[in-house]
């Protein structure tokens, strides 16, 4: 796995224990009802179980916007996308483009289709990743086919 730049401002760096900065996204009660629709923040053990599934039943990369890691973006085996972005650094459409770079990820890798599962109440992420093209498909799945 290597380095992906997304643009000018954006690069993917391949995961590596980094827990220190990581572990500030996932500090925030809404991220993590966002992400895993969980009323808690994550604890150290949740972050390390977390990457280390990711990491290796995917690609798993962490978000560089002008220099500095600002979130996570993986691309699973399965070909689900899962993202986050930290709150301050949301609405910069940062998240647009990394799931657009995991979507030529897939197609790089043969894949088809991807799937973002994404919770009713998460209109944000609904909304980006339907701009993007993805169509609902079933409760709280979102598919976007590959051409």
């Amino acid at each position: 796995m290597k380095l992906r730049k997304v643009d000018d401002d954006i690069s993917l760096v391949p995961y590596f224990p980094n827990e220190d900065v990581a572990i500030e996204w996932y500090q925030d009660k809404e991220i993590c009802r966002q992400v895993d629709n969980i009323d808690q923040v994550y604890t150290l053990d949740r972050l390390r179980a977390m990457y280390g599934f990711l990491s290796t039943h995917g690609e798993c990369f962490y978000i560089r916007y002008r220099g500095k890691l600002v979130g996570d973006i993986s691309l699973r085996d399965n070909s689900e996308i899962a993202i986050v972005v930290c709150k301050e650094y949301q609405n910069r459409h940062i998240g647009r483009r990394c799931v657009l770079d995991m979507i030529k990820l897939a197609r790089e890798k043969g894949m088809f289709e991807v799937k973002a599962n994404i919770y009713s109440f998460n209109e944000q992420s609904r909304r980006m990743f339907q701009s993007i093209g993805f169509q609902p498909s079933g409760d709280e799945w979102y598919f976007y086919s590959i051409k």
